[in-house]
């Protein structure tokens, strides 16, 4: 298709929906992965998170560097792994995760993520303005006004909406020369940064017990990986088939590890000797305070262009799975659905609002549970499945492969459920020790406290869904069928003249064979680096 590929080009817009990238127009390299992770994650705000493992957890230095390297990398290695679905398949996470819960059973899933995504990029928006507005008032002392935050939200969000209104390629552009450029502000404001640090503090503190570092690992993970691992196959959907899954993995793991070990490492420095970063409600300005005066402008720039990496991927993202969950508009169209959605309530949070911003991210992270479980069912199927079927991918009738029991693959759903009860059994939502809007049974057990909720939400969903499989005979029916060669060709909306699929629709009744056994068709992970990582928390999305 002429016009695909003409899309695919840096500054032309990206006419693709959600439909399977065909093998005739895939290209690129794993090391674009590299980039895509390092530019979500340069963003000096990753500076709180390493506070909190010296001021909340007790850690000495060499423990938080560790901690760093183990969450930050490993995290990220498992949003690697699942990434290799957007190479096998050529088709968004959510998208894909049709094949696994049925056409039906998946609005669940990609609900949850479309409005966790929207949410976060209201947070970053916010964020983003506030940043701005400091900086014309160092730069040109202008005071703060209702027109001038209109027009600080209106310039991160016209960003944003050109990035991501562009699509993959412009995205992939970006990534890697914003990186130059806003990696080497960073280092030099980290320079600065290093200057304030309490020396003789972190020298003589005291080693935390083993139990403070396991939690600290979770944290570190919760706060960064697992934020992503629902978005990385809408990056390598474009990536050939041929190139190894390890490489994907890899190159997450490096792209993200080697920016948030910098900053969680100096952020445990800095909170040796001033715990109060740890539990600032605005990180921007705690920041600010500790640089001498002339250094606000380059460190404001910094976290401008931070937040507008990490928010460009996650735009992206959004508008696809606004397509992906029944939106009947082209992925542009989408996009900027979501762009006014973030506009109203960035003017919520800065205009409006009071007190709303506790409470908002105290439901996001409540939102954190769902998506950990919906990580552990579908790191579990990618273990069986190599290949998707692009038509019944798309097709929204009964007569896909994808159909199950009625738009359901129960196995999946239940699993997904079960997770979900389990996860908020052990979490606690809160704005303040005062202001608690729910809590789980067991959330001030160990694993509670200490923020292992979502290890417990993932282990279970992995498991249930093990334990169920040989249970579902319309999905056992499913991996029976011949694998598909047939391909989508879609408007960009999610519609698609796609042909039937060879054999027979699987359905309740089928016959399905090794009743008991292992889903026919099973097979190895292209990559054996899918190893388990994280959610709950807020995360840091820049």
């Amino acid at each position: 298709m002429a016009d695909s590929k003409v899309s695919e080009q840096v500054g032309a817009v990206e006419t693709r929906g959600i439909e399977p990238v065909p093998d005739s127009e895939r290209h690129g390299h794993a090391s674009q992965m590299f980039w895509t992770w390092f530019a979500a994650n340069i963003s000096l705000l990753g500076l709180p998170l390493g506070a909190t493992l010296v001021a909340f957890r007790g850690l000495n230095i060499w423990q938080a560097v560790l901690v760093a390297i183990i969450g930050a990398f490993g995290s990220f290695a498992l949003v690697g792994a699942l990434s290799i679905a957007g190479k096998r398949g050529g088709a968004p996470a959510l998208t894909l995760s049709r094949a696994v819960f049925g056409r039906r059973g998946n609005t669940g899933p990609t609900l949850v993520t479309w409005i966790s995504r929207v949410g976060w990029e209201t947070v970053n928006t916010t964020t983003a303005a506030y940043a701005l507005l400091s900086l014309l008032g160092i730069v040109f002392g202008v005071h703060r006004n209702t027109v001038l935050t209109l027009v600080c939200l209106l310039v991160f969000i016209g960003c944003t909406l050109l990035i991501s209104g562009l699509g993959h390629a412009t995205i992939m552009w970006i990534n890697r020369w914003a990186t130059y450029v806003f990696g080497l502000l960073n280092l030099v404001v980290m320079g600065f940064l290093v200057a304030t640090v309490d020396w003789a503090k972190v020298v003589h503190a005291s080693p935390a017990p083993l139990s403070a570092v396991v939690a600290g690992v979770g944290v570190i993970a919760a706060g960064t990986g697992i934020g992503w691992a629902n978005a990385g196959a809408d990056y390598a959907r474009y990536l050939p088939r041929k190139i190894p899954g390890g490489r994907l993995v890899l190159a997450s793991a490096w792209g993200a590890g080697i920016p948030l070990v910098l900053l969680i490492s100096l952020g445990s420095l800095l909170s040796a000797g001033d715990t109060s970063l740890a539990s600032a409600s605005d990180p921007v300005s705690a920041i600010d305070a500790m640089l001498p005066s002339w250094m606000s402008v380059p460190y404001l720039i910094a976290a401008f262009g931070g937040l507008l990496l990490s928010n460009h991927l996650s735009v992206y993202s959004a508008g696809l799975t606004l397509v992906t969950l029944g939106v009947r508009a082209k992925r542009t169209v989408a996009v900027g659905i979501d762009i006014v959605i973030t506009f109203a309530g960035g003017i919520y949070f800065m205009l409006v609002a009071k007190d709303f911003y506790g409470p908002f991210t105290t439901f996001l992270t409540i939102l954190a549970v769902p998506i950990t479980a919906w990580v552990g069912v579908f790191a579990v199927d990618m273990l069986r499945r190599r290949s998707y079927d692009a038509g019944a991918l798309m097709r929204p009738g009964r007569s896909g492969r994808y159909w199950y029991n009625g738009g359901f693959a129960w196995s999946a759903c239940v699993s997904w459920a079960v997770a979900i009860v389990v996860g908020l059994l052990l979490t606690e939502a809160k704005t303040s020790d005062t202001d608690v809007w729910f809590s789980g049974p067991f959330a001030h057990s160990w694993l509670g406290a200490n923020g292992l909720g979502w290890v417990v939400t993932f282990a279970v969903a992995a498991v249930a869904y093990l334990l169920l499989l040989p249970l579902d005979r319309a999905v056992r029916t499913e991996a029976a069928l011949p694998p598909a060669t047939d391909t989508a060709h879609g408007d960009g909306t999610g519609n698609a003249d796609a042909p039937e699929v060879t054999g027979p629709r699987p359905t309740a009744d089928a016959p399905a064979p090794g009743d008991g056994a292992a889903p026919a068709g099973a097979a190895a992970p292209e990559s054996a680096a899918a190893a388990p990582s994280a959610h709950p928390e807020p995360r840091t999305r820049s």
